[in-house]
């Protein structure tokens, strides 16, 4: 750098976008009239997004900071204790945090709430701006940042093609994996996620799975749209919305969703995660549930397509091809889970290895200093 200091030297700032059903779980941990401090540590020890979570932000070294940009209860209590008017938007008190920590580089994990408008309002202190999105994001711009990180490759040569630099770049193991998934797993298969009609090949997977339910212990723990709440609800059925009911079979073993701690208490209960791609991954996999799921030593059980290092079929996961082969998967993992676990059991270890905090920091550093 021009004045000599070093990139873990420099001061680090997260901004991170919470799900409205996260936040909903939030809110039920930690009641309203909290400080700013109060929320942010319960929020940081559910683990909820800690796999993107670098690991200063992590330790909670001195020159970090994180931020939950879209959490309005936890920005308006930093907004009043830190004398902001009371009509500031969440936009200007995210702005307000990064000046307040003098903030050097900036690495946001919304950049479709926060695109290349704000990155052109940040205070002269940021030097570097880099943001994550393996998602297609329609007319979203992010040329202003300085990367786009992500682990999908077809997806960041989209942004290329948009006029973004794009880096390749894993999320990592939470080190509080560890203390999970060492004792029996009466859970069969476990499936966490969405499901929706935006979901087409992972719902007829999930459809055909959940008949398994008759003989063993299948969950479902799914993220229903607010559509599908009401079109299942008693006065749901009266009304025209067939098209997000989900079939009865999914419906009939359907929890609540589970995040954070509790997600990771329940992959440790479970032999089998079952996880697909939604519809605009492409040929690309390795999104959070396998390294969720392989990090808490389930055994992984997911799609065909071109997965990142260290996931192969039959040495540390297995895949499937279709709503059949998936099934056929899971009978022979249940029927011969002895054998098979030791497949979960290298996942585990080899992943824990190659996506630690550490290398996922070291290659953080190394993004940063070509840019």
């Amino acid at each position: 750098m021009d004045d000599g200091k070093s990139i873990v030297e420099m001061r680090l700032f997260q901004n991170c976008g919470l799900t409205p059903s996260y936040i909903a779980h939030l809110d039920k941990r930690v009641p309203s009239g909290v400080t700013f401090d109060e929320r942010h540590r319960s929020f940081l020890d559910d683990r909820f997004g800690a796999l993107h979570f670098l690991k200063p932000v992590m330790e909670k070294d001195a020159t970090s900071f994180l931020a939950c940009g879209n959490d309005e209860m936890m920005q308006r209590s930093w907004a009043r204790e830190n004398g902001l008017p009371a009509k500031s938007s969440l936009e200007e008190i995210l702005l307000a945090q990064i000046e307040h920590h003098r903030t050097e580089i900036l690495y946001n994990l919304d950049p479709v709430r926060f695109p290349s408008s704000f990155v052109r309002t940040l205070p002269g202190c940021v030097r570097k701006t880099l943001c994550w999105r393996a998602a297609p994001s329609g007319q979203a711009d992010f040329t202003a940042y300085g990367a786009v990180l992500g682990n999908f490759p077809s997806i960041l040569d989209l942004w290329r093609k948009k006029g973004c630099r794009a880096e390749w770049f894993a999320p990592a193991i939470d080190p509080e994996m560890n203390a999970y998934g060492h004792g029996e797993r009466p859970i069969d298969v476990l499936f966490v996620g969405g499901y929706s009609r935006h979901h087409s090949a992972r719902a007829k997977i999930l459809e055909r799975v959940a008949s398994l339910a008759k003989e063993w212990h299948v969950v479902y723990c799914l993220d229903a749209s607010r559509l599908t709440r009401i079109a299942e609800s008693f006065a749901g059925c009266l009304l025209p919305l067939q098209k997000y009911r989900r079939p009865q079979a999914v419906s009939k073993i359907a929890r609540s969703p589970v995040f954070g701690r509790q997600l990771y208490e329940l992959i440790g209960k479970s032999k089998i995660v079952l996880n697909g791609a939604i519809d605009m991954a492409g040929p690309d996999r390795g999104n959070m549930r396998c390294f969720e799921a392989i990090g808490c030593g389930a055994l992984l059980v997911s799609d065909e397509g071109n997965y990142p290092e260290g996931l192969r079929n039959e040495e540390t996961m297995l895949t499937y091809s279709n709503s059949e082969s998936c099934v056929r998967q899971i009978e022979r993992c249940v029927n011969d889970w002895t054998n098979v676990q030791g497949i979960a059991g290298d996942g585990r270890r080899l992943i824990d290895e190659i996506y630690s905090k550490e290398r996922q920091w070291l290659a953080f550093q190394a993004i940063v200093a070509r840019l």
